[in-house]
């Protein structure tokens, strides 16, 4: 097991041309699992290839248990590395696949056979030795491209999107097995995805990519609780976040964001510190989940009725779209509400939950405001039409 760190690691590909990867600075733990995430094209793979030492880097530095590997070849970095292609050899079988970076390590055949053994138990591939790849499921081939790397005991593991070629019902299952895996051999372990959902559920720490540079680095928790700025909030989260366009207007001297569902009208007094926010172009951003129905007693947050657009039963839960000052809002609501298109709901949220972003620049400015104590609706004004 290795620590890793990245300081200030650029890459570009000729002079004039855009640095591809821009600043980056990461430290990952002993034991930890990174996860790269990001859409396509935003640097994530040649991230990955720099710290393999398949491409160098322009500047900066890479460091493997503190020891500077950034001038080292990819053989000495002690690194295993799973490819989206598996990159199995067709013509060997796979218990051949696995013993063949042991071979070149000139271990011994006793102890290629323990490791080959002990890797196909991990994996459950046992009765896969003597087959070839051609033979093979995606999910088979798959498992024996990891085994291949486990049988290395390298300090770090590399993973490149390598359920990206699986179903969906595999990639869950496998999902499954890398976090148990992970689990059992506490190895650190890099794992690169366009996927959120694999993001969350996979890493310890997460970096998010746009255009060369991490928008954010932090847990999954963190990222999804906290997103730093409008990007990361719009690819972090399935359904995503909801943005809300809109000026904050000035009532009774405070600054405040109203919602018009078209059926009433909420009024939500900022919060946070007003400065420099007054006709300022703002987006509100809430998750699905933390809009609900409003319960039958008053608890002191706001609410709004709205009239039900679109509704989406998924099984654990249902999505029901109503439109917010004229932009669909997604509301995640309980499997058993069952509302029919053009029913009015009434829903409610917590302004405490409800972020603010800068519509020029996408960073987060905060959260819109606090929650009233229970009883009590504050300054939050409810306004129906007839």
């Amino acid at each position: 097991m290795a620590t890793l760190e990245l300081r200030n690691v650029n890459k570009t590909y000729g002079v004039g041309l855009p640095d591809t990867l821009k600043n980056i600075e990461l430290q990952i733990k002993d034991g930890e699992f990174l996860i790269l995430v990001g859409p396509s094209g935003c640097g994530k793979s040649t991230l990955m290839n720099c710290i393999a030492g398949l491409e160098s880097i322009s500047n900066g530095s890479i460091l493997i248990d503190d020891a500077d590997v950034s001038g080292m070849s990819p053989k000495d970095r002690d690194i295993a590395m799973v490819f989206q292609s598996y990159a199995l050899y067709p013509t060997m079988t796979v218990r051949q696949n696995i013993e063949f970076g042991l071979k070149i390590r000139k271990m011994s055949a006793a102890a290629i056979d323990e490791e080959v053994t002990r890797v196909a138990k991990l994996l459950q591939i046992e009765h896969l030795l003597n087959r070839k790849p051609g033979q093979l499921s995606g999910g088979q081939q798959q498992r024996v491209a990891m085994g291949r790397a486990l049988a290395r005991r390298p300090k770090i593991y590399l993973f490149d999107e390598p359920l990206s070629n699986l179903d969906a019902k595999l990639r869950v299952e496998m999902r499954t097995e890398m976090k148990l895996m992970h689990q059992r051999l506490k190895t650190t372990t890099v794992y690169v995805t366009h996927d959120q959902i694999e993001a969350m559920t996979l890493g310890d720490k997460v970096a998010v990519m746009k255009d060369g540079i991490i928008q954010q680095f932090g847990t999954p928790k963190e990222i999804y609780n906290n997103p730093a700025n409008l990007f990361v909030a719009s690819f972090i989260g399935s359904p995503p976040m909801n943005f809300i366009p809109l000026r904050l207007q000035r009532k009774e001297g405070r600054l405040f964001a109203l919602l018009d569902s078209g059926q009433a009208r909420c009024e939500l007094p900022l919060g946070m510190s007003d400065a420099g926010l007054e006709d300022r172009e703002v987006i509100l951003g809430m998750r699905p989940e933390q809009i609900v129905l409003a319960p039958g007693e008053p608890n002191g947050l706001p609410t709004i009725r709205a009239e039900v657009q679109v509704t989406e039963p998924t099984g654990p839960d249902t999505l029901v779209f109503v439109n917010l000052n004229q932009s669909k809002v997604c509301c995640r609501l309980a499997p058993d509400v069952a509302p029919q298109v053009g029913e009015s709901l009434t829903l409610q949220f917590d302004p405490a939950k409800v972020m603010l972003f800068d519509a020029a620049t996408g960073e987060r400015l905060g959260v819109l405001g606090q929650p009233q104590p229970a009883g009590r609706v504050g300054n939050v004004t409810q306004i129906n039409r007839n």
